[in-house]
C-alpha cells in the first residue's frame, strides 16, 4: 500500500534521455522499449524543442474567420480543433499558478520519474488551456505561484524536460 504523504518532497528524473535520430524538418527520436520505437512529433517539434532551449512554445489560431482566433493552446495543437486551420507558433511567460494536483504513487511504463511525487496543473496567464507537469519540489496547493524548470544540460526529448518550481517571492 502507497504511504500517504504529507509533507514536501523532492522530484527526480531517473530514466535515459532519449537520443536523437533525426532533427529536420522534424524531430525524430529514438524510443527504446522491449523494442526500439521511433517515434516523430512531426508538427509539434517547436514544442519539444524549445523545451530543450529554454522555451515554452504554445500555438493560437490566427484565422480572424474562426470564433476561437487568438484562442492559445498549451499543450500545442499543430491545427485549430473548430477551424482545422494551421495554428501560429507563440512563446508562452512560464510563470503560472497551480490550478490543481495529486501525489502520484505509480507512474506507469514510461513515465521514467521517481515516485511518489506531486502531479500538478498549472495555469498560465493569457492560455486558454490548463498545463499539466510535475512539481520539482515542495508541497503544492492551488494558487501556489510557480516557474517552469527546463531540462537544457542532458535533455530527454520528452515532456520530462519542463517541470515546476515554487516561485520564489
Amino acid at each position: 500500500m502507497a504511504e500517504n504523504f504529507e509533507k514536501a518532497i523532492r522530484t527526480k528524473y531517473i530514466g535515459k534521455p532519449l537520443k536523437l535520430k533525426d532533427d529536420k524538418p522534424a524531430w525524430v527520436v529514438r524510443w527504446p522499449r522491449a523494442m526500439e520505437h521511433i517515434h516523430t512529433y512531426g508538427l509539434l517539434t517547436p514544442f519539444f524543442k524549445g523545451l530543450t532551449e529554454g522555451k515554452l512554445m504554445a500555438t493560437k489560431c490566427v484565422n480572424p474567420a474562426c470564433a476561437e482566433q487568438g484562442t492559445v493552446w498549451l499543450p500545442p495543437r499543430a491545427d485549430c480543433p473548430d477551424c482545422y486551420e494551421r495554428m501560429k507558433w507563440v512563446k508562452v511567460k512560464p510563470e503560472g499558478k497551480i490550478y490543481t494536483y495529486t501525489m502520484v504513487d505509480y507512474a506507469g511504463i514510461g513515465v521514467e520519474m521517481k515516485t511518489p511525487y506531486w502531479q500538478v496543473d498549472v495555469e498560465l496567464p493569457g492560455v486558454n488551456t490548463i498545463f499539466k507537469g510535475y512539481l520539482e519540489h515542495g508541497k503544492p496547493y492551488i494558487g501556489m505561484p510557480v516557474v517552469a524548470k527546463f531540462r537544457t544540460d542532458n535533455p530527454t526529448y520528452t515532456i520530462l524536460d519542463i517541470c515546476w518550481a515554487p516561485k520564489d517571492k
